[in-house]
């Protein structure tokens, strides 16, 4: 889950307002940025922070504080970019590697996180502090090797570039909680630059796909700030809404000369009377201290569970719970106890019809910074939470989980999560589980294409659909890997290695009725030779534009990675035309557009000394179509086309 909807508003939950006095009427740069960090509106302050890094020796605090704005925001891979660039300081503080071994893990490269949380227990001599997350990069490549039979959907017809986030079943209506478009919600919240939380509801068709998702319109979901998510009794006519708090009061805390008032979280209690909505506060909130929220009902409804960081718990935020007394009155909180609440979050407490109690954590053994666990028991008495491993877990944010449909030999339902491949920032996902009745698989092997000599600890995905991740793991050190597969599926499976360039292959077990094991090989071309020069596929402009459009942009990512896997790499990038078009002007057009990618390079955090740029124009065709030659637009398209040339590695 978005560290939005964690950190900020389980912890501090929005800060409002804020007062400040400065004796002179003109800001620098660096005190524009700053003055927006530290009142929190990480969103206008990246681009301000990405010029005054934009130098040859930029400041330790202006790199920390705009890979801190990205972590904010919820950018990991911008936020790892950046980290990488912080630990680069000798006056880093240990406490960023800590930050980057964590971003490294929640963006699934695990042996390279495991690698920076060592170094982080050995600076420190804290290993207690990360042995959860080292354990965690471990058990993450079994599983990923191994996913259980879950099948997972995005649900795409209600997701957008925004985040949606737990759906709940409340009596045959779809409710979840989103960030609703511009047009619906014109105030925004400053810290990410995004409307704040709305309830919407949405129909649910007969294979579980939600649809004609709408913004609800019951007076529980008016307010000024965050609304959001609901849990429901059985009969609907109960809803136990977080919101944040609106008033006046809340604790002041004071940074930087400036003031902000805290507005936590509170539960609040809407009962449906003669066609109204009744609203009553839980009566244990206390928003001058901490927050109150995501209610979970139990299957008696006697016992209400939520999320808050009041006093006297085990760690961060902590699952609570309440019973209800024989007056109908809800009784004083107690701690659910230290086996299912770590020193770490626990939170978003679900409670299946089977009593299964379902939790995220970031303080127990995980893939990602939020992984979903499940428990058995009631009120403090719990056994030893089980991970839901791969694939309802991964890097990033797992959450909400909530099996709406049970059987003897099946489960479905929906859960959340910002994992890589979705729609925006969080996604709601359905899922099921049906035993298998053949079993199939995929054997390979990974080697160098030049010495066909087996590569161990490749990296390898498999893919199914549109680029959808099924299961990652690395090659052992005889260069093998082996994944299990589902029927009437093609997949691709890739093969990556630093210093390699990748190889795919594409398999299929549609039209296969029997137990089967598919056989690939893998052939990764050495990399990096001096002068050695790689074309970049696929990178289009607008005509006439040098912008990098968000296409391009995603091509352009894979060389980030590249550069950031080999920091001794140095590079020109050089862009070329076709022939169409005056001389001189496509030798200036290519020339701005070899500037602009080597830009968006440098805004992903790479070092613009590590790259030179150069527009070639018309000057290098790969074919005859030179001027005054007719040629087809697919023979032109071949002689548009961006390069990078390696200089020295």
């Amino acid at each position: 889950m978005n560290r939005k909807y964690t950190i900020l508003m389980l912890v501090l939950a929005f800060f409002g307002s804020y007062t400040a006095s400065y004796g002179q009427e003109q800001l620098s740069l660096m005190e524009k940025a700053n003055l927006l960090y530290v009142s929190y509106q990480y969103a206008n302050a990246v681009p301000i922070y990405l010029k005054l890094t934009d130098v040859k020796n930029p400041k330790l605090q202006d790199v920390e504080r705009l890979a801190d704005s990205y972590l904010k925001m919820n950018d990991y891979a911008s936020a790892e970019n950046w980290y990488a660039r912080v630990i680069q300081y000798p006056e880093s503080k240990a406490e960023n590697l800590l930050i980057y071994g964590r971003l490294l893990k929640s963006n699934s490269k695990y042996i390279e996180a495991k690698k920076v949380l060592q170094q982080y227990a050995e600076k420190t001599g804290d290993l207690n502090h990360v042995s959860n997350e080292i354990q965690g990069c471990d058990s993450a490549q079994l599983w990923l090797a191994k996913p259980t039979n879950h099948k997972i959907s995005n649900e795409e017809l209600i997701n957008t570039p925004l985040s949606e986030f737990g759906v709940t079943l409340v009596k045959g209506q779809v409710f979840y909680t989103g960030e609703p478009s511009a047009d619906l919600l014109k105030k925004v919240y400053s810290r990410t630059g995004n409307p704040y939380l709305r309830l919407f509801n949405a129909e649910k068709k007969s294979d579980n796909v939600l649809n004609n998702a709408f913004i609800n319109k019951e007076t529980y979901n008016d307010g000024v700030y965050h609304i959001g998510p609901v849990a429901s009794n059985k009969l609907g006519n109960t809803l136990f809404v977080t919101r944040t708090y609106v008033g006046k009061d809340g604790e002041i805390s004071r940074e930087n000369k400036l003031k902000f008032r805290n507005k936590n979280l509170e539960l609040y209690i809407y009962t449906l009377k003669d066609g109204v909505w009744d609203a009553m506060a839980f009566p244990y909130n206390n928003i001058e201290k901490y927050s109150v929220g995501h209610a979970a009902l139990s299957t008696d409804e006697q016992t209400l569970y939520f999320v808050s960081d009041r006093p006297g718990g085990q760690g961060g935020t902590d699952i609570w719970y309440s019973e209800l007394n024989q007056e109908g009155k809800w009784g004083i909180p107690q701690n659910a106890g230290a086996t299912i609440n770590s020193v770490g979050d626990e939170m978003f407490p679900t409670i299946a019809l089977d009593g299964t109690l379902y939790f995220s954590s970031n303080g127990l053994p995980g893939m990602g910074s939020l992984d979903i666990f499940s428990s058995k028991g009631s009120k403090s008495q719990w056994a030893k939470p089980l991970n839901l491993r791969y694939p309802i877990n991964a890097a990033g944010d797992d959450f909400l989980f909530n099996p709406t449909e049970l059987t003897d030999d099946a489960v479905s339902g929906y859960f959340s999560s910002n994992r890589k491949g979705g729609k925006g920032g969080d996604d709601i996902y359905s899922f099921n589980s049906i035993k298998p009745k053949i079993i199939l698989a995929l054997s390979g092997i990974v080697i160098n294409k030049k010495t066909l000599e087996n590569i161990p600890e490749a990296n390898v995905t498999l893919y199914k659909g549109d680029k959808l991740v099924v299961a990652k793991q690395s090659t052992t050190d005889k260069g093998t890997f082996f994944f299990e597969l589902d029927k009437e599926t093609d997949y691709q499976v890739v093969g990556q290695k630093e210093k390699f360039f990748s190889d795919s292959a594409f398999v299929s077990t549609k039209g296969i009725k029997k137990s089967d094991t598919l056989k690939v090989i893998l052939r990764l071309e050495p990399l990096f030779e001096v002068g050695k020069i790689i074309v970049l596929e696929n990178i289009h402009y607008d005509f006439d534009k040098d912008n990098i459009r968000p296409d391009a942009a995603k091509i352009l990512d894979g060389l980030v990675q590249i550069m950031r896997d080999n920091p001794t790499l140095e590079i020109e990038l050089g862009s070329h035309t076709d022939s169409r078009g005056v001389d001189a002007y496509n030798l200036d057009l290519s020339q701005r557009r070899a500037k602009s990618a080597v830009n968006y390079l440098v805004s992903r955090g790479i070092l613009r000394s590590r790259m030179t740029y150069r527009g070639y124009g018309e000057t290098k065709l790969l074919n005859r179509c030179s001027n005054g030659i007719k040629c087809t637009e697919e023979q032109h398209q071949a002689n548009r086309r961006t390069e990078f040339m390696i200089l020295k590695y």
